[in-house]
């Protein structure tokens, strides 16, 4: 059958202003991450400024701010969430409490939302438009069953997770073991500046790509910031390419270049696993003899959080490059790093296998939830 949202879920409006404890339970939209219903992190460093919405434990988060993120999770705990957020509750006589967060979290439910975000910078959604949107739902008797298929995928996805995010916890668990905590170099190992190490500059282009559409199109690779923050180890996909004109007024890095982010997503690292060119809010690290790439990719982990405090609150944070150039790197015998490159790759074949797995869990979950609400809309129209 289908329903108004309205007489679908209820949202919760209740307000209040934050007080000094909610800073260790606060959820941002931030601790939100598109695809899980897992809140895994909380809490704030600073002051919670403004009106926040009071949650309840199981209440269903939704970011309704930048939809397009499709971010949506239950609630861990009680206490404040964000006012770009929503906070919803199942109305049981249409829809089960089991079978609602699934709802929320679905295609169906996000690819509506999206359609009635409104703002170019930061798409919302509106309550005012939200609760007039029909959806179909399967009979509570379909939710009840559909529900328990759904959470035992659920929590199959999530044991992966873990034991993905458990072995980038042994990789970098096997660097302290194997070199001492780098910034405090408890090992005493001679240090240099970055810059003494390898080739490292920034992308180079006279214009911003968003501003010169000509520099776009073509068969040159272009690497942005989102892609190296979203890579594991290696950046393997891309979605922008240069033109003949990019190129000219660029340079092709060789596969194999650590990609370091200054901008946006600060101190972000991935390697290059083809040709390509960077913009300027990239920079390019290529080593020397005294240093392996992957050593200095995990050895930026360690300094990531440091270097992104530093980045100066702008519409846009950056940090200047010579900041890179002067950050003084361990530099452990290079056949020690050599042994600890040969190690992580032997890990990342581990998380492959993995994330192939997970892949094939995140299938079968989503058929389950394309077939429940394709189904009903095909009894509809029959």
């Amino acid at each position: 059958m289908r329903y108004k949202f309205e007489d679908i879920a209820i949202n919760s409006i209740a307000k209040r202003k934050p007080t000094d404890d909610d800073m260790q339970t606060y959820i941002g939209l931030e601790h939100l991450d598109a695809g899980s219903l897992s809140v895994t992190s909380y809490g704030s460093k600073v002051p919670i400024k403004g009106d926040k919405l009071i949650m309840k434990k199981g209440d269903v988060l939704f970011g309704r701010r930048n939809t397009y993120l499709k971010r949506a999770a239950i609630a861990p705990h009680d206490g404040l969430f964000s006012a770009h957020g929503m906070i919803l509750r199942p109305k049981e006589d249409v829809i089960t409490t089991e079978f609602f967060p699934f709802f929320i979290s679905s295609d169906y439910f996000f690819d509506a939302a999206i359609r009635i975000s409104v703002g170019s910078i930061s798409p919302t959604v509106n309550w005012g438009t939200l609760k007039s949107m029909e959806f179909t739902l399967p009979s509570l008797a379909e939710q009840k069953k559909l529900a328990e298929l759904l959470w035992a995928a659920n929590a199959a996805r999530e044991a992966y997770k873990k034991l993905l995010a458990a072995t980038d916890e042994l990789v970098k668990s096997r660097f302290v073991e194997m070199f001492g905590d780098p910034v405090r170099n408890p090992m005493g190992w001679e240090s240099f500046p970055l810059d003494n190490l390898g080739e490292l500059n920034r992308g180079i282009s006279k214009h911003r790509p968003r501003n010169a559409p000509e520099l776009l199109g073509g068969d040159y690779p272009l690497i942005q910031t989102g892609e190296i923050a979203a890579a594991d180890i290696y950046v393997k996909e891309y979605t922008n390419t240069y033109s003949e004109i990019g190129l000219r007024q660029s340079k092709m890095w060789p596969k194999g270049t650590l990609c370091i982010t200054i901008a946006a997503n600060i101190a972000k690292t991935a390697m290059l696993g083809f040709d390509a060119c960077f913009p300027d809010s990239v920079v390019g690290f290529i080593s020397g003899e005294r240093t392996n790439q992957l050593f200095i990719h995990f050895w930026f982990s360690f300094f990531q959080k440091m270097l992104e405090e530093q980045a100066p609150e702008s519409a846009q944070k950056n940090i200047n490059l010579q900041i890179l150039r002067e950050l003084e790197v361990i530099v452990p015998p290079i056949d020690l790093q050599t042994r600890f490159a040969d190690f992580v790759r032997q890990a990342d074949k581990s998380k492959l296998e993995l994330k192939r797995t997970l892949d094939e869990l995140e299938a079968v979950y989503k058929a389950i939830l394309i077939g429940a609400f394709d189904s009903e809309q095909a009894k509809e129209n029959t």
